[in-house]
């Protein structure tokens, strides 16, 4: 099949069969089309859509295109997580370890940060030592060990995924859903496992702003998901403001601990007991949600969990002396601290802009070849409804460089806003889908 039939037949709004989507995949996997003709078809795909059908039929040839991690020999069913990328989201670095600790087995691969969304892998690395980038026997044996692993993508799993995201990245196509889906579960396939739950994050600092697309993305990716093989459910979770006190590498890994600890910010503790709790009951170690959700807590307060993530930096070359010695991990000696230019009620804790900010300082990468600082962080001191006095800290910087800083304050200055009155509430969690 020719390369430029089949972008003609999508630019003009037709289906294309599993054999046009096989051959696409293929040349994208082999490097057999050139890049701007993959880039027209996925302009074609982002402005003409995809059926169902042609979605799973793209996510399953995409995580057909390298390596499918066959886990059949390791007992306990193999569940795990994904998020659509938030600001502060660490809940990966908490919910493992206590599913782990109930049983469940968690082969988790999981993404580095883009634009002002953190990356999981960007906050293990902070770890000294930590390593993401395991073969897959050194994967098994850690998943063996331990009951978990989070590592980054292999070249020998979806490679076609990882060339198509590149281009997606520098074409503006990466906000279309039937991509998105097929990026997202053909990893998760790849990986070897038989039950997933999603956070579809939703609002002003998520790639989804409305509950509406949330809800159109989450049911695409169960729709998939099921015709794939994939027990699969979806929580649709407000991003609006930060999730959690800490956004930035080192200090996202100590609020983890934190939590991991019983003390860590409610929100994020809630979310990870949650998502947790889905896992255990998707592994079928609990019936219902309530009795998932006790097995969970029951790992927390036991420190069951807590244990589970020290062998798991260890296992994976990490220095776990870090659970005790936060001086360990890596930490910007400077601080600034954004004040309250008044007294009255805080009405919004913008995320979308303390998540630029802390790129800005450094934290994240606005393309992928950016390094990462992981010592600079915004502290969040205030969360919405929150009563303010004048001079009171808002926000607190953690940063290295002073050009940097006078770069990220204007932004981060207007990051807090403060009225008379207070919001209206807002729930964390605003739909299961499943």
């Amino acid at each position: 099949m020719r390369a430029i039939d089949i972008i003609r037949r999508k630019r003009d709004g037709l289906e294309l069969s599993s054999g046009e989507i096989q051959t696409f995949v293929a040349a994208a996997a082999r490097g057999q089309w050139p890049d701007y003709q993959l880039s027209a078809l996925l302009m074609a795909i982002c402005c003409r859509g995809m059926t169902a059908e042609e979605t799973a039929t793209l996510t399953r040839c995409m995580a057909d295109s390298g390596t499918r991690v066959d886990l059949s020999d390791l007992a306990g069913v193999k569940v795990d997580k994904h998020s659509t990328g938030g600001v502060g989201d660490k809940t990966s670095l908490i919910l493992a370890p206590l599913a782990a600790a109930c049983g469940v087995i968690v082969p988790m691969m999981s993404g580095r940060g883009l634009g002002h969304t953190g990356g999981t892998l960007d906050k293990l690395e902070a770890i000294p030592g930590y390593r993401v980038q395991l073969t897959l026997s050194e994967f098994r044996q850690v998943l063996e060990a331990v009951g978990m692993a989070m590592i980054g993508q292999t070249a020998d799993l979806a490679p076609a995924d990882r060339k198509l995201y590149a281009l997606r990245d520098a074409t503006a196509t990466v906000e279309s859903i039937p991509l998105i889906t097929a990026s997202i579960l053909s990893k998760k396939l790849a990986e070897g496992i038989s039950g997933l739950v999603i956070d579809v994050k939703c609002g002003s600092g998520a790639f989804m702003k409305t509950v509406e697309d949330a809800r159109q993305l989450a049911r695409s990716l169960i729709r998939v998901g099921t015709a794939n093989g994939l027990t699969i459910e979806a929580l649709i979770t407000a991003m609006d403001s930060p999730l959690g006190e800490a956004v930035g590498n080192s200090v996202e890994v100590i609020e983890a601990i934190e939590v991991l600890k019983g003390r860590g910010p409610r929100d994020v503790s809630d979310l990870s007991i949650r998502l947790a709790a889905i896992m255990v009951r998707l592994a079928g170690l609990a019936r219902d949600d309530h009795l998932a959700e006790q097995k969970v807590r029951a790992a927390l307060d036991s420190g069951a969990g807590l244990e589970r993530f020290r062998r798991s930096i260890a296992a994976q070359g990490g220095d776990p002396r870090v659970i005790e010695d936060y001086s360990r991990l890596p930490l910007a000696p400077h601080r600034h601290a954004i004040l309250a230019p008044r007294p009255g009620t805080v009405s919004e804790v913008r995320a979308e802009t303390i998540g630029i900010g802390a790129t800005v300082l450094g934290a994240g990468r606005e393309r992928a070849e950016d390094a990462v600082d992981p010592g600079v962080a915004i502290q969040v001191r205030v969360r919405p409804g929150q009563r303010v006095q004048y001079g009171e800290t808002l926000l607190e910087l953690h940063y290295h460089s002073e050009q940097r800083l006078q770069a990220a304050l204007p932004l981060l200055e207007s990051a807090v806003r403060i009225d008379d009155a207070p919001p209206p509430p807002q729930p964390l969690i605003l739909e299961m889908l499943s």
